[in-house]
């Protein structure tokens, strides 16, 4: 992994990863891409419009699948000769175990889920990973490769990737959805719509830096906000009556999580 990867589908997610290696200082040449899509790819980054050009360069040691879930079946065939001995299969196909990258390319070395959200373009995404097939040192290098994008961690109960790609992967969508929440809850009320959104984004990013270096947890910073009878505790008891966030977000994540095991069946 301290070769050559071949982003196969260039997306979102993709080009979030490949805006985060690079912003991270990484050498463009150590990239490629095969996306018959997009547009352009970053200056010093090789781009391919046809599996067919991707092999005869035959300068890649590890493969990124960003494409679709649903395109594993029609895609694997044509992917084989880029996929052979010696090369690494990194998948950010959501649902997709490591059995079914296995079957799908039986001839690759190893074979390794990777979940990261879009915030891998900051570097600061957290990065799950599941692998088949790595040996110690290479454990080390994917690790650092994927480190580079934020916090990389492994997952050695694969049982448990759907629930962390719940979290971690699709989490910051839920995230986004409070703070649009927050902003709309306070212009109904009468706030004005431009100032209520630039103060739930303000206020979201502030909170989330303190927890990040605080020595406490969140519950406890939220206690701390929350004096007895103030304001904060009376709009805290509404969240906390029943345990109405707490329930909404169990059932948030469940949902989510089963969707992944639904796709590795193809639904």
């Amino acid at each position: 992994m301290t070769g050559q990867l071949l982003i196969i589908g260039c997306g979102n997610m993709g080009g979030a990863m490949l805006a985060g290696w690079l912003a991270a200082g990484a050498d463009p040449a150590r990239f490629s891409v095969l996306d018959p899509a997009l547009p352009a790819a970053p200056e010093g980054v090789t781009l391919y419009r046809e599996a067919g050009e991707a092999v005869a360069a035959a300068a890649h040691d590890a493969v990124l699948l960003g494409f679709k879930p649903q395109q594993l079946r029609d895609l694997a065939p044509g992917l084989q000769a880029l996929t052979g001995a010696g090369v690494t299969v990194c998948s950010l196909l959501a649902g997709i175990t490591r059995a079914q990258l296995c079957a799908a390319f039986p001839a690759a070395r190893a074979h390794i889920r990777v979940m990261p959200n879009l915030a891998a373009r900051i570097n600061k995404s957290p990065v799950i990973l599941a692998e088949a097939g790595l040996g110690e040192g290479d454990r080390a290098a994917v690790f650092a490769l994927f480190d580079a994008l934020g916090t990389a961690m492994w997952l050695e109960d694969e049982a448990q990737f759907d629930l962390a790609t719940a979290l971690a992967g699709s989490g910051p969508g839920f995230v986004y959805r409070f703070i649009d929440a927050l902003a709309g809850a306070a212009a109904e009320l009468g706030l004005a719509p431009d100032m209520a959104a630039s103060l739930a984004l303000a206020t979201v990013d502030g909170a989330a830096a303190l927890a990040a270096t605080a020595d406490v947890g969140p519950a406890t910073l939220a206690d701390r906000v929350a004096s007895p009878g103030g304001m904060t505790r009376e709009g805290l008891n509404v969240l906390d009556e029943g345990a109405a966030l707490h329930r909404l977000l169990v059932e948030t994540l469940r949902a989510t999580r089963d969707k992944g095991a639904a796709l590795s069946k193809g639904g």
